[in-house]
């Protein structure tokens, strides 16, 4: 189809303002410095308060528009240089507007529950900075008009991500995880970087509308380059494989972190850049063949190593990692699939962010403690975190009538539906997936909630301040209803910027996978907990060798140190001792060779005169039996 955006009108022309006000937020706050320690919190929740109410503000003028194709906001010329012409212009369209009411609601709550978390850290005001900075990026990422647009709030996504996750910069384990997620994120952004020069090169142009109406244009082979380059950067932002290894290290930031970055904003990125490109993506059956195996992987990579962690936080990560796979899984399968993908990134922002605010209430009533081992026994002493945090469960192992129920089960049938034999190899790791979710997530609720208490001495579990638990049971509540209220809405509303879809001819019906999934998910439960219904053991205890190697994230970090790390290690030390022992060994040799002649010969101008008018003699002497030899001869 003809892709055309209208110009901005009326109040929609200050859409703008979504972007400024958190970025004029964070310039205040990092720039004050102490002088905004009193007050600052505040301000970082309020702006992002009132970006939220901005957003819906824009969403409901789109809505009332009888065109929603989108509309277009031209601010000035970014880039004027020769051929390349790229305009600083912002797009808010449907697509759009769903990520900007995620990326602000959830983002609002989560800021006001970090003002009661981050309470007595000294750092709270510089921490605020940085996630007003995040928000902004992210909404810079999600409205803009052309490729390079997103690209810059991309790598501001990148930038800030890296300030939040090192924030304990002292700690040797987040500078680390902070660096480590910095650099496997330049692997994806090299991809994209890659695939916008290809696009300039082969279109001329950055502009999605031209882009994407560009695409019939090109060769096959083109278009699969430019969404696996494409696809490339979405699986470093996303935290798919090969590139995922970064995401459970990043629970060294602090929790508030982990529940922006794992729920409503980075690790959807790369589903929304799948999403934004479908037309690419579309266009080349290899491309989103990649993409859903891709998913399929992941996803099956986050659970399996899921049932094996200890840690509340690492957990919900991998099961970030596992539910990111199905979004891929779902865009990949295109068709109407994509509004399913979304639908579950959507749903996954609420869950999500409960589940990890709700661990956050866990180590604040117990000193901070994150080993599910240790715990026990807290559905008596934190009844509003036990709660809200059995309800974000329910949904994201798919119990009806919860959001996973809704955006999980169509997204496993939709996979049983692609032609061919793939559809049934793509069904069931779907469906295995679901039963494994139910497994580690069970293990996780009832060793952390019930059973008898296993904590270490001194501690004493106590529920979390009302600034805290209001966002949990606002999180909750859109747990419970988000999924079907979007499941009838979401479908229509992406139309003017996905197409519509024609139904095909299933070949399981709807009921046949809702009844598998359910016998699954229940099986998983029900095993997790039947095996941990009276806690666990206090210390790791010999495994077998898939548990083990679950435990070590099935050395995916070993491969990436054998692979990439050691080779670029040993590189490094050969070029260092070739520089060294080469390069400098030659300068350095030269330069002593030229010194230590010109000491010797210093060694002879001793001042003295009768040492000179020797040396002459010795001279002449040598000239006249020089002389005499030659006329001898």
């Amino acid at each position: 189809m003809e892709i055309e955006f209208a110009a901005a009108e009326g109040w929609l022309h200050n859409v703008w303002l979504l972007i400024a006000v958190p970025l004029v937020s964070a310039a205040i706050l990092l720039l004050l410095g102490k002088r905004a320690d009193k007050w600052g919190h505040w301000l970082g929740a309020g702006s992002v308060g009132v970006t939220f109410v901005l957003a819906l503000t824009f969403f409901f003028q789109l809505r009332g528009m009888d065109e929603r194709e989108g509309v277009e906001l031209s601010l000035f010329e970014y880039l004027p240089v020769a051929g390349l012409k790229v305009d600083f212009g912002l797009l808010y369209d449907p697509l759009a507007a769903i990520f900007t009411l995620l990326i602000t609601g959830v983002g609002f709550l989560i800021h006001v529950y970090a003002v009661g978390y981050m309470s007595h850290d000294p750092g709270r005001r510089r921490f605020f900075g940085f996630f007003n900075l995040f928000v902004a990026a992210m909404l810079l990422l999600v409205l803009g008009n052309n490729f390079v647009m997103l690209y810059i709030g991309w790598e501001g996504v990148g930038l800030a991500s890296y300030l939040l996750i090192s924030f304990y910069f002292d700690r040797p384990a987040a500078a680390t995880a902070g660096k480590k997620a910095f650099l496997i994120n330049r692997v994806g952004d090299a991809g994209f970087a890659i695939a916008i020069f290809l696009m300039f090169a082969t279109l001329g142009t950055t502009q999605y509308d031209e882009v994407f109406n560009g695409v019939g244009q090109l060769t096959g082979a083109t278009v699969t380059a430019m969404g696996l380059l494409l696809l490339l950067g979405a699986c470093g932002k996303s935290g798919q494989f090969p590139l995922h290894t970064w995401l459970p290290d990043a629970m060294e930031g602090p929790t508030p972190v982990s529940a922006l970055i794992h729920a409503a904003t980075m690790v959807t990125a790369g589903v929304y850049l799948i999403a934004r490109s479908h037309p690419v993506f579309d266009a080349s059956e290899t491309a989103q063949a990649v993409v859903v195996t891709i998913g399929a992987i992941t996803l099956l990579i986050g659970c399996i190593i899921g049932c094996a962690k200890d840690d509340i936080k690492r957990v919900l990560a991998y099961s970030t990692v596992s539910q990111i796979g199905y979004m891929f899984l779902a865009v990949g399968l295109g068709g109407a699939a994509y509004a399913l993908g979304l639908i579950h990134l959507l749903a996954h922002g609420f869950f999500k962010a409960g589940l990890f605010l709700g661990a956050g209430s866990v180590m604040h009533g117990m000193q901070d403690q994150t080993d599910i081992r240790r715990f026990g026994g807290l559905a008596k002493h934190m009844r509003i975190t036990w709660i809200t945090f059995l309800l974000g469960y329910l949904a994201i192992i798919g119990l009806p009538p919860l959001s996973g129920f809704f955006s999980k089960d169509p997204i496993i049938h939709s996979a049983f539906e692609r032609h061919g034999w793939s559809g049934w190899v793509l069904g069931s790791v779907a469906l295995i997936g679901a039963g494994l979710t139910a497994f580690y997530m069970t293990r996780l609720y009832v060793l952390t909630f019930h059973g008898k208490p296993r904590w270490t001495e001194g501690q004493h579990p106590h529920e979390s301040p009302p600034v805290m638990t209001i966002p949990l049971i606002l999180l909750a509540v859109g747990s419970v209803a988000a999924g079907g209220l979007m499941a009838t809405s979401v479908p229509g509303w992406l139309e003017p910027v996905l197409g519509e879809h024609e139904e095909h001819h299933a070949r399981l019906s709807e009921w046949t996978v809702t009844a598998m999934t359910m016998a699954v998910v229940i099986l998983g439960a029900g095993l997790g907990f039947a095996l941990f219904r009276r806690g666990t053991a206090l210390q790791e205890q010999p495994a077998g060798p898939l548990v083990t190697a679950a435990r070590r994230n099935l050395y995916f970090d070993t491969l990436n140190e054998v692979v990439f790390e050691l080779p670029g290690k040993l590189l490094t030390r050969a070029l260092v001792f070739l520089d060294n022992r080469g390069i400098d060994g030659v300068v350095n040799g030269l330069a002593a060779t030229v010194g230590g002649g010109s000491g010797r010969l210093r060694r002879a101008q001793t001042g003295f005169v009768r040492s000179y008018a020797l040396s002459i003699l010795g001279g002449a002497v040598l000239v006249v039996a020089a002389m005499m030899a030659v006329t001898l001869s």
